[in-house]
């Protein structure tokens, strides 16, 4: 089965938006790779973005979240664009909340996480990063 793996793009913070993510899901990266660790006369890095990511995973379940800063030469990523979301299926109500507390702390709720009547919860915001998630759990969602 294919694996679907979220990459985002950062104006220079992936490597603080990856630890404050690394604290709400846990677990350890599987890869960092800085723009000084690919550096060569064919493709020289400037001092100022050396340190920069050009990878970084974090495993999440059987997926990994994926990102990158974008070097200043290619213009900035624009932060406040909503033409996609990453989207969380939860395998509990009590990891739904914990995981939209967690990553919405400093962000902006679009729209709270609620509870139904049969037990399903959903909620959607942009976090302190820029990036908008969406969350959900359904105890009757079989897949």
């Amino acid at each position: 089965m294919a694996q679907i793996n979220p990459h985002i793009n950062f104006n220079g913070n992936a490597e603080e938006a990856f630890i404050f993510y690394q604290s709400v899901f846990g677990g350890e990266f599987a890869k960092i790779i800085r723009f000084k660790d690919i550096s060569s006369p064919e493709f020289p890095v400037s001092e100022k973005e050396a340190n920069k990511i050009m990878h970084i995973a974090l495993p999440i379940g059987e997926n990994f979240l994926i990102a990158n800063d974008v070097p200043e030469s290619m213009g900035r990523t624009n932060e406040n664009e909503n033409r996609s979301k990453i989207s969380i299926t939860t395998e509990s109500k009590e990891e739904a909340l914990r995981l939209f507390k967690g990553l919405s702390a400093g962000g902006q709720i679009e729209v709270p996480m609620e509870e139904s009547s049969l037990g399903a919860c959903f909620g959607m915001f942009r976090d302190q990063y820029g990036i908008e998630w969406i969350v959900n759990f359904d105890p009757n969602d079989k897949g």
